[in-house]
């Protein structure tokens, strides 16, 4: 991670970099698309699903004035329809989710304990969405910028009483959920150990990344299937329509390394990439598709307390709404619902007059960081390295948008859902 100091020194470059590089996709919704919501299709066959884990309103509002200014909104917050989720568990031990309950809230309508994936509080398997909307006779997929096994798209499409099981949650996607699109990173978890496949074991950014998967070699298993395996951007550029599976890295599509050493989020393909790809391979299903899109990035660098990085993580995010967006605008068929699994790192936006109140370390201020087309800037002060349960906004255009409005557990995400994808 980068120290505080090398973090707001580079805050300037990166607001030139990252906004040049692909801010200029924002396309916010206009007036008449809000006024026109209502006349829009009252049923909807595809479900685009946008998860920044780790994103609460304070997340989304360090983004609006990096990318958008004062007066300017992201895309993702010019939905029509807003409102608020509550994040908490049943589990025994604390009131604050981890990625795993919060997601198997989503994808099943029940609450489970911390490291559960879509099981129970006593460890019984539930339906989940994924494979509800496969045997309705969707197309099925899911992209991350975290290892496609992560917590948040292992909800959807398997069961495990430990999110830590990643291999046995790759043996289930090829064997028993098989999402059509499955796009992200997590290579290790899919080659018996020994076995080092595009991406080389031990590499040196960091050393400790190898395969260690026990469940055989499941990328060939994939491609027994019937599965593209694709591994680099030209082979996904490249790739034709059907069944895709593309792991673009070790673990996630980004290194988190020592303090003082420097965070890295350069992830091979982007997740706006990736999401314009799965789309166009699941728009070809006659009964509609799911889709489950994720930015990780987020999530964990606001556990190493990294603004700059976090910010980077959330402009890619960004894009790819707009991807998933403009979609909908030309495919009113289609329910976009943007949304985070939990708060992460007790962020707050500040004024950079305002004196660090709490302390060092976790708990230092962060910035400051420039808002676009001001000459004001702002601070994030961080007070924890871990979780938090704040609400999360949600925010959703097209068919049954509106059933977001108002504040619900996230839980009632699936109640929503499954009204599109269960039939």
């Amino acid at each position: 991670m980068f120290a505080r100091t090398a973090r707001w020194l580079t805050a300037p470059v990166l607001a030139g970099t990252v906004a040049a590089a692909g801010m200029a996709l924002l396309n916010p919704l206009t007036a008449a698309d809000a006024g026109s919501a209502a006349k829009r299709p009252t049923q909807a066959r595809n479900v685009i699903f946008i998860n920044g884990d780790g994103m609460a309103a304070a997340q989304r509002e360090a983004a609006r004035l990096y990318y958008a200014g004062l007066d300017g909104q992201l895309t993702m917050d010019k939905l029509p329809v807003s409102g608020q989720l509550t994040t908490s568990p049943h589990d025994p031990k604390t009131p604050i989710t981890d990625s795993a309950a919060a997601a198997t809230a989503w994808a099943t309508g029940e609450k489970t304990y911390n490291g559960a994936i879509s099981v129970d509080v006593d460890g019984n398997p539930l339906p989940t969405l994924g494979a509800q909307a496969k045997a309705a006779g969707k197309g099925t997929g899911l992209v991350t910028t975290a290892q496609v096994t992560d917590a948040s798209p292992a909800a959807f499409f398997a069961n495990t009483a430990n999110r830590s099981a990643q291999d046995e949650i790759a043996r289930q996607y090829i064997e028993v959920s098989k999402p059509d699109v499955i796009l992200g990173g997590g290579e290790d978890w899919w080659l018996p150990a020994g076995q080092p496949g595009a991406y080389p074991d031990h590499p040196a950014e960091d050393p400790a990344e190898a395969s260690k998967g026990t469940k055989g070699d499941l990328v060939a298993e994939a491609r027994h299937a019937g599965y593209q395996y694709v591994s680099t951007a030209d082979q996904l550029a490249a790739a034709k329509r059907g069944k895709l599976l593309g792991l673009f890295g070790n673990e996630e599509m980004f290194q988190q390394r020592e303090e003082g050493k420097g965070d890295i989020y350069n992830p091979p393909v982007s997740l706006a990439t990736m999401t314009t790809k799965a789309l166009s391979t699941l728009s070809t299903h006659r009964k509609g598709f799911f889709l489950l899109v994720e930015e990780e990035g987020i999530d964990e660098f606001a556990h190493e307390n990294n603004g700059t990085r976090m910010l980077q993580a959330l402009g890619e995010l960004e894009k790819a709404v707009v991807v998933a967006r403009n979609y909908a605008a030309t495919h009113p068929d289609t329910l976009v619902v943007v949304t985070g699994d939990h708060e992460c790192g007790g962020l707050t936006v500040e004024d950079t007059a305002t004196t660090d109140e709490s302390g060092d370390g976790i708990s230092a201020e962060d910035g400051p960081f420039a808002i676009k087309g001001s000459p004001l800037s702002f601070n994030l002060d961080w007070t924890t390295s871990g979780h938090t349960g704040v609400d999360v906004p949600v925010t959703a255009y097209g068919p049954l948008a509106d059933r977001f409005t108002g504040k619900h557990p996230n839980t009632y995400v699936h109640d929503v859902l499954a009204r599109v994808l269960t039939r």
